[in-house]
């Protein structure tokens, strides 16, 4: 569909594309004309500097286009990144049928959300931009930080409740946070985190009293099932950076640790069958000797920590402590 869309405005630039990069590229190229000056993309994609992967794909497009196009678009087009960090559970039968009764109309594309959110711009507006700032917005000269604030913190403490917290019999966020064994996992997951953070983040111990209420909210039915989702996108997002910075200093972070180990639990079915089409071979390849898994997960996931004994041996170790096995490793806290 783009190539289709991409030769139609070759061929003739009032052309209608339907796909998202040549759309994009088409609005550009219309600016260009009618010599309208610079102007900023703003993406809003839930993914990791979506800003550099939207200036990527649209260049790409504008080049196939008119080389001369791209080369405007480099020159007078930013494509600023930004984060939103707001939970919003998968939307259910329930959801609808409350907002029915509510406001008296059927809506089945209902979305609920938490009281909490933030969303975060970075400062690339080269003509101005809206006063997002007067409705709440952040806007930074650099997103990243809040990025991985949100990941490392956040996210990865979703990924860790909903593998070991369903282990543990839990179906919520809010019931493995409620856990006292989930909550000490949690909190030694936050304390390597936020070890590593950039210094731009000074507020993660508050970022961190936040969530704690975040996640206890029982009225935001968040299931572990739907965060255990499509593990193997989201733990190298997750988890891997803080695991890679620590093994650099020479340590070893455990609340990251386990939850690596848990989702391996997760890919051989001792907690809930995995739902993670990328991870389909290795959910066929997990049966064996722990061990054996824990070093095949970690040869597709990070060949570089694969001959890593010490860590094989630490995930080995806290995948038998979550799954509720006596393990003869002794695994130090901290």
């Amino acid at each position: 569909q783009v190539a289709a869309d991409l030769a139609a405005l070759r061929s003739d630039p009032a052309a209608a594309p339907v796909t998202a990069p040549a759309r994009i590229a088409a609005g550009l190229a219309a600016r260009r004309r009618a010599d309208a000056g610079p102007i900023a993309v703003v993406s809003c994609d839930n993914l990791p500097d979506n800003g550099a992967v939207t200036a990527r794909v649209v260049l790409d497009a504008c080049a196939a286009v008119d080389p001369g196009l791209a080369g405007w678009v480099e020159e007078s087009v930013s494509f600023a990144s930004t984060m939103v960090d707001r939970i919003t559970p998968a939307t259910t039968d329930d959801d609808v049928a409350a907002a029915a009764a509510l406001t008296g109309r059927h809506d089945p594309a209902t979305v609920v959300t938490e009281p909490f959110s933030e969303w975060v711009l970075q400062d690339a507006f080269p003509a101005g931009r809206p006063a997002w700032d007067r409705a709440g917005a952040l806007v930074v000269d650099d997103v990243t930080p809040f990025e991985q604030r949100k990941l490392w913190l956040l996210n990865g403490g979703h990924s860790l409740l909903a593998y070991a917290g369903a282990a543990r019999g839990h179906r919520t966020v809010a019931q493995a946070v409620a856990d006292p064994v989930c909550r000490a996992w949690l909190e030694e997951l936050w304390d390597d985190a936020a070890a590593v953070l950039p210094a731009a983040v000074d507020d993660a111990a508050a970022y961190r009293a936040a969530l704690v209420h975040r996640f206890e909210n029982p009225r935001i039915q968040h299931r572990l099932a739907q965060v255990a989702t499509a593990g193997s996108q989201k733990v190298p997002l997750r988890v891997l950076p803080v695991l890679r910075a620590h093994r650099r200093r020479g340590g070893l972070p455990h609340g990251e640790v386990r939850a690596l180990a848990a989702w391996v639990l997760h890919l051989r079915g001792d907690v809930p069958p995995a739902d993670d089409p990328g991870a389909r071979d290795l959910v066929d390849r997990s049966g064996g000797p722990l061990e054996t898994t824990v070093r095949r997960v970690l040869d597709r996931l990070a060949p570089d920590l694969a001959d890593d004994g010490e860590l094989v041996a630490a995930v080995t170790a806290h995948a038998r402590e979550v799954a509720g096995v006596p393990s003869s490793t002794a695994v130090a806290p901290g």
